[in-house]
């Protein structure tokens, strides 16, 4: 690596346009849209700040998504253009923490979210470190928050509504476990009709726990909480583990 970034060199902006692909029907971004946004800005930025996808693949790592934490000021709806701004922030243990800021035409903020990644062993399936070489970027930008708190660790959920997942081929990614946005399209179908009509999430969390493989059966389980919040836990059926856990809030 030839060029040593600076604090300001590593916030980046990537454009985004809201189209009927990304949209439920009533013309809003999915909250699913909005979660594949933020972690197209995270790939490219790591890709170009030269700890992406190619790099990691050459040393036997790939990225995965750990942990993420939302808050949503309005929904940004079809044909809107979106800016997403990120930056690598911190590292915690293993976990390397990341923020973003989401922005419409106008310059108005419309969500926050702060996320935690871990580098995977393309064999051993564990986390790792990455090379010590791209450390100093973790360190330049820990007083830039977009939330001023680490991404939400969510406990399990002991009891509520049941429904069964069969992960299916368009639910994979290149990495050959279910993409991260399909946990939160599976959470979604899981919520009351008229809460979806009526409401849209003002915060989202998800924990990734396990991967899930091709044909799995994921057992779901949704529970209320009496301020407005759905809370879920994803259970595989063949590991009989929690493979993603969840929070909603209206």
């Amino acid at each position: 690596m030839n060029h040593e970034y600076t604090g300001k060199e590593l916030v980046l902006e990537f454009a985004f346009d809201v189209t009927t692909a990304d949209c439920d029907m009533f013309a809003r971004l999915r909250p699913g849209g909005l979660v594949s946004f933020l972690i197209v800005a995270a790939t490219r930025s790591a890709d170009e700040l030269g700890f992406g996808y190619e790099f990691l693949s050459r040393h036997h790592l790939y990225w995965v998504l750990s942990r993420m934490t939302i808050e949503i000021c309005r929904p940004l709806l079809w044909g809107d253009k979106a800016v997403v701004i990120t930056w690598p922030k911190d590292v915690d243990g293993l976990l390397y923490l990341r923020d973003f800021e989401v922005k419409d035409q106008n310059g108005e903020m419309v969500a926050r979210a702060t996320s935690g990644w871990l580098a995977i062993d393309m064999d051993s399936k564990r986390p790792r470190k990455v090379e010590d070489k791209f450390s100093y970027m973790f360190d330049q930008m820990k007083d830039k928050h977009s939330l001023d708190r680490k991404p939400e660790r969510l406990s399990a959920v002991a009891e509520g509504g049941k429904a069964d997942i069969k992960s299916t081929w368009f639910d994979f990614d290149l990495n050959k476990h279910v993409t991260s946005s399909r946990y939160i399209d599976w959470m979604v179908d899981n919520l009351p009709t008229d809460v979806l009509i009526n409401r849209y999430p003002v915060s989202l969390s998800v924990n990734y726990l396990k991967e899930t493989m091709l044909g799995e059966v994921t057992t779901l389980t949704v529970a209320m909480e009496p301020v407005g919040s759905y809370l879920f836990e994803g259970i595989s059926r063949v590991a009989e583990k929690p493979s993603f856990r969840g929070r909603i809030e209206f």
